[in-house]
């Protein structure tokens, strides 16, 4: 009997997005006649938030890297191993250099896949970033860079799994 007989399978969706101190000044609510006043700067300090997300149960992995690179995806992936150290992950990223790198190093319990090449609807963990920038970025200014990964921390941790599912879920994927 093969070792990935006994495992749960996963069907996880990856990918990774930077937030920093510059903003996008968003709609917002205001009383009629008045017209909001939204700072704004263009610092570019950024970390980026590498995750991992199965549609299905609305479990995830997120973890706050420093840059988007081979080195921080293989740390990433021994994280993801390590939370979901009983189970077999199918991870889904895009094509980004760092996911087909030569020196990736690919945890036993997770296979990688890819999506076509410019297809990024395709890859639900997308629609998470835009929540995330939504519900704790829009038109804030950070003093720090520590003050964007403090918020960025409180914002991941808040997302409840059924939230990820419903922004997640695709009727093209299996049941």
């Amino acid at each position: 009997m093969s070792e990935y007989s006994t495992k749960k399978v996963r069907l996880m969706f990856q990918d990774e997005a930077g937030f920093g101190r510059i903003n996008k000044p968003r709609r917002c609510w205001a009383r009629r006649g008045c017209r909001p006043s939204v700072p704004c700067h263009h610092v570019r300090q950024y970390r980026y938030l590498f995750g991992a997300v199965e549609p299905k149960t609305g479990d995830s992995c997120f973890r706050i890297m420093s840059h988007c690179d081979t080195v921080c995806m293989n740390v990433f992936l021994a994280e993801l191993s390590h939370d979901f150290a009983d189970d077999m992950i199918l991870l889904v990223c895009d094509n980004a250099g760092w996911h087909k790198s030569k020196t990736l190093v690919v945890p036993n319990n997770i296979i990688i896949t890819h999506i076509p090449p410019y297809t990024p609807e395709m890859n639900p963990i997308e629609q998470i970033w835009a929540e995330f920038r939504k519900v704790g970025f829009a038109n804030i200014l950070f003093s720090s860079l520590n003050a964007v990964m403090d918020r960025l921390c409180v914002v991941v941790c808040a997302i409840h799994k059924n939230t990820i599912i419903s922004i997640t879920h695709r009727d093209w994927l299996p049941k």
